[in-house]
């Protein structure tokens, strides 16, 4: 098989969440078991951490890896999903799982997985854990895909469980109130194993504690024990972070949203420091400053030009986008354009309620079978005052908004990780 078969096998015959939504999601971990079995257990022959939450999730386990990685670990890195490259769910020290290993694993393994019938999401876990193993790492951050009790990853047993957040998302699987979905994320906790919760929520923190409590595990709130002092955004998207240990740290990551995940990656540095990891303090500056270039990261308020400022972010929910909108209204400029779509398995009216009306909207609608088709997201829209052009492509609509927008203005592509991947994969070719 060639690489671009290979893909394309795993593709059409796991089903794939990503695509087609719930019908795809096979929860349990008897799948993944028994494809762990049948490759011999390789995420034992390496320490993990493992990373759950509603958001957040993937700017905390990148930037753990980054910081892992400028203190001289070997590190593996999983998270999904990708944006515009299968290979970016897998790296070691930043750099991407080779063609060939994924073509060699599928040829090796296939036959007797499909006996198994695993997913996509339960495929890909293992052959992560299996590239993990053949590197020889030090450690792997491990990101849930979904959830966290009957996520895929969680066959491992890691050195620390971080829980960023939650937000009522994917609530048809995880449960319909906080409570419940902080179960599920909470199932990640494990005996003797110390875990660091980014927010402290009344609403649910009791599960947390909980849960820690009868697995005889430490539990941090980062929130609560790493205040944030002050910050301030510097003009190339960045923020400069004020802890009381570490002033003026520099976070190449701009979102609002990422002044709570900073606490929660000083906390997460914390324990991993108590458990004998030899990481500096100028390790954690470059980690948090060079966390794009070490781990590839993308799309978390990126900024790709700056005559029109053109802006593309990840978050999708209610829970990201109540920081993201704030922080676009704050945009100056002549006027704001707004590339908007969404996926149907969201809470949509919830996260248009938040947009400012103030702006010159695309509708569109990202490819995929579980995007919001594009009419139907524009009359929600419609219904809370948000007006603007229907566009049945992502290129279509940011090439619009590219021509209508004055040099001085800024332009806002998101609502969806798979609008942001579209538009990357467009701008690449």
């Amino acid at each position: 098989m060639t690489y671009e078969e290979t893909i394309n096998y795993l593709y059409t015959r796991l089903p794939l969440y990503q695509k087609e939504g719930t019908k795809a999601y096979k929860p349990g971990l008897q799948n993944i078991e028994a494809l762990d079995a049948l490759c011999n257990s390789p995420h034992k022959r390496f320490k993990t951490i493992h990373v759950a939450g509603s958001n957040g999730k993937g700017s905390v386990s990148h930037t753990l890896a980054a910081i892992l990685q400028a203190s001289g670990y070997k590190t593996g890195l999983y998270t999904s999903p990708h944006l515009t490259d299968f290979r970016e769910r897998i790296r070691v020290n930043g750099n991407k799982i080779p063609q060939n290993f994924i073509v060699e694993f599928t040829e090796k393994h296939k036959l007797e997985a499909e006996k198994i019938s695993p997913s996509f999401f339960e495929w890909v876990t293992e052959l992560a854990f299996s590239y993990f193993a053949s590197e020889d790492i030090d450690i792997a951050v491990i990101e849930t895909g979904l959830g966290g009790r009957l996520d895929s990853t969680n066959i491992i047993s890691p050195i620390l469980s971080v829980i960023t957040n939650i937000s009522l998302e994917h609530t048809y699987l995880l449960g319909d109130t906080y409570q419940a979905i902080a179960t599920e994320k909470a199932g990640i906790i494990k005996d003797n194993t110390p875990v660091v919760i980014g927010e402290w929520d009344d609403r649910y923190a009791n599960v947390f504690i909980e849960k820690a409590k009868g697995h005889n595990s430490k539990i941090e709130f980062a929130e609560k024990n790493i205040p944030l002092k002050g910050y301030q955004y510097l003009d190339e998207g960045k923020l400069v972070l004020d802890f009381e240990k570490y002033e003026q740290l520099i976070f190449a990551l701009g979102g609002i949203y990422q002044l709570k995940n900073a606490a929660t990656i000083l906390q997460s540095v914390a324990i991993l420091q108590e458990q004998g990891y030899n990481i500096t303090d100028a390790n954690i500056r470059e980690g948090f400053a060079q966390v794009t270039k070490l781990t590839g990261l993308r799309g978390r308020w990126e900024i790709l030009r700056t005559s029109p400022k053109v802006i593309c972010d990840t978050g999708h929910n209610v829970g990201g986008i109540t920081y993201t909108a704030k922080q676009i209204s704050e945009q100056s400029g002549n006027a704001l354009h707004i590339v908007f779509g969404m996926v149907n398995d969201k809470d949509i009216e919830g996260v248009i309620s938040l947009l400012p009306q103030n702006a010159k909207y695309y509708f569109t609608q990202p490819s995929g079978q579980r995007a919001m088709n594009v009419e139907e997201f524009e009359a929600v829209a419609s219904s809370y005052n948000l007006k603007g052009e229907i566009f049945k492509t992502v290129p279509e609509a940011y090439n619009k908004a590219m021509e209508c927008a004055a040099p001085t203005d800024t332009i806002y592509v998101g609502g969806s990780t798979f609008v942001v991947a579209d538009l990357l994969e467009y701008l690449e070719n």
